[in-house]
C-alpha cells in the first residue's frame, strides 16, 4: 500500500465565510505531502433536523467562532484518522460517525464532519491526480446541472417585506452550461434595472446570496412578473422556468397552526391555494418547502395536486435518509435538496442521493447562505449527475467560484459533456 495515500496529519483552522462569520477549514495531509482542503458552509435558514454545528458561544465573533471545532479536529480527529488510507472514504466516514455516536452529530459537530469528510475525498482525488467529480462519480460523471439562479429574496435572507424566501429562475432552454450562465447573468443585470426603476435604487441592495431585494414589495406575483419581464426583454421568453423557495417552516406558528403571510394568518389550505394560483399564472416548475418541516401530509397533498411541479423537501428531509424514507411512504415531495452539512459526511449524503434516485425522486444539490470559495459543491453536482444546482445569484465571489468551476468542468469534459436542460429532474 503506497504511503502517498496514508494520512500523516489532519489540521483545522478558522476562516471566514461569505457573511463574515467564522467557519471551519480542514487540511488532510498524506505521508507524501498531498493536501486535501475543504471548508464547511453554514445556513441562516436552518431546519431543526440538521446536524449540529460546533460553535464557541463566547464573546468573540458574537458567539460564532469555531475554535472549539478547530480543537476537535486537531486533538481528536487527527488521532482517529492518522495512518488511514484516504481512498477508503466510507470506512473513514464511518469511524467519524461511530465516534460521534449521536443522532444530530453534536459530539464532533456537523461542521467538523463535513469539512473533514470532503477534505478526505479531495486528498484522495489529488493523490490519484484526478478531478474530484471523477473521483466521486467515476467515468459516468458528465452531466452539467441547470443552475437555479436566485434573483430576488426575502424571508431570512434579506431585509424585505417578502415572506417567501427565494424567487428563482432556471434556464432550461440553454444548449450548454456556458450558454445558461450567459443567459442567467444577462437576465440578472437587466432585472436590476427593472427593479430599480420601478421600486427605487434600494432594490439594488443584495441579500445573503447576492440576490436583489426590492423594498416595499410583499406580493410574490409582482416579483415573478418582474423576473419574466427581464427574461422576455433579453429575448429568452420560454427558455426559463421559475422556482420558489417558500421556507415555510419559518412562517409557521406551532401554537396556532397557522402561517404568517403578508400580515395575515393562513391555514394550510389557504396557503395551498396561493401555490396553486402561482403555478396556474406563471411557469412555476419548482416549489421548495411549501409547508413546515413536520408536515409530511401537507407535502404529499401538494405533490398530488401539483403533479407537474417539482416539490422539493429541504427542512423536511434535511438530507437525512431516514427522513427521506418517511417522506417516500407518504408520497411527500418528489425531490430532495441535498446539503452535505445537513447530514455530516460525504458518504451519508451520497447514500441519501442514491436512495432518492432509486425511489424516483430527483436531487437538487444546494449551497448554503454562507459559503466559501471552496468549489466542492460544483464537483458534487457533476459527480452524481444531479441535473440541477442551487447556488444563489450569478454574482459574489463565493457563488461565482462554483459557477466558474462548472465552466471549467464543461470544458474539460468536452464532447461528452451533457447539459441537463429540460431533463433536469431526470437527466440520465
Amino acid at each position: 500500500m503506497g504511503k502517498c495515500f496514508l494520512i500523516k496529519n489532519v489540521r483545522g483552522r478558522e476562516i471566514l465565510d461569505s457573511r463574515g462569520n467564522p467557519t471551519l477549514e480542514v487540511d488532510v495531509v498524506t505521508e507524501d505531502g498531498i493536501i486535501g482542503r475543504a471548508s464547511a458552509p453554514a445556513g441562516r435558514s436552518r431546519g431543526k433536523y440538521e446536524a449540529t454545528e460546533i460553535r464557541d458561544g463566547s464573546k468573540r465573533y458574537h458567539g460564532q467562532g469555531v475554535q472549539k471545532a478547530v480543537k476537535i479536529v486537531n486533538e481528536i480527529v487527527a488521532n482517529l484518522l492518522k495512518g488511514k488510507d484516504v481512498r477508503f472514504q466510507r470506512e473513514i466516514d464511518q469511524i467519524l460517525i461511530e465516534y460521534d455516536g449521536t443522532e444530530d452529530k453534536s459530539k464532533l459537530g456537523g461542521n467538523v464532519l463535513t469539512a473533514t469528510s470532503l477534505a478526505i475525498a479531495k486528498a484522495a482525488a489529488n493523490s490519484l491526480n484526478i478531478p474530484l467529480y471523477k473521483y466521486i462519480g467515476g467515468s459516468n460523471a458528465r452531466i452539467l446541472p441547470v443552475p437555479m439562479f436566485l434573483y430576488v429574496c426575502g424571508g431570512k435572507l434579506a431585509a424585505t417585506d417578502l415572506d417567501f424566501q427565494e424567487f428563482n429562475a432556471m434556464p432550461v432552454g440553454a444548449k450548454s452550461f456556458s450558454e445558461a450562465m450567459q443567459m442567467g447573468c444577462e437576465v440578472y443585470h437587466f432585472l436590476a434595472e427593472i427593479l430599480s426603476k420601478k421600486f427605487g435604487k434600494y432594490s439594488l441592495n443584495v441579500g445573503d446570496e447576492g440576490s436583489l431585494s426590492p423594498p416595499g414589495v410583499s406580493d410574490p406575483e409582482v416579483v415573478f412578473e418582474a423576473i419574466l419581464s427581464a427574461i422576455e426583454s433579453q429575448g429568452y421568453g420560454g427558455k426559463f422556468v421559475l422556482a420558489l423557495d417558500a421556507a415555510a417552516t419559518h412562517l409557521y406558528n406551532y401554537e396556532s397552526g397557522k402561517y404568517k403571510f403578508r400580515g395575515k394568518e393562513l391555514d394550510k389550505n389557504e396557503l395551498m391555494e396561493i401555490y396553486i394560483e402561482l403555478a396556474r399564472k406563471f411557469p412555476l416548475a419548482s416549489i421548495e418547502d411549501p409547508f413546515h418541516e413536520d408536515d409530511f401530509e401537507g407535502f404529499a397533498e401538494i405533490t398530488r395536486k401539483l403533479s407537474n411541479v417539482q416539490i422539493v423537501g429541504d427542512d423536511l428531509f434535511s438530507s437525512n435518509i431516514r427522513r427521506l424514507k418517511i417522506g417516500i411512504k407518504y408520497g411527500a415531495a418528489n425531490t430532495i435538496l441535498l446539503k452535505v452539512n445537513q447530514i455530516g459526511t460525504l458518504s451519508e449524503a451520497l447514500d441519501t442521493a442514491e436512495f432518492a434516485y432509486r425511489n424516483g425522486y430527483s436531487v437538487l444539490v444546494s449551497e448554503r447562505s454562507a459559503q466559501t470559495e471552496d468549489v466542492w459543491l460544483a464537483e458534487l453536482a457533476v459527480a452524481i449527475n444531479s441535473g440541477q444546482i442551487k447556488n444563489g445569484a450569478p454574482v459574489r465571489s463565493e457563488r461565482v467560484a462554483q459557477f466558474n468551476q462548472l465552466l471549467r468542468i464543461e470544458e474539460e469534459l468536452g464532447s461528452v459533456a451533457k447539459y441537463a436542460g429540460e431533463s433536469y429532474r431526470n437527466p440520465i
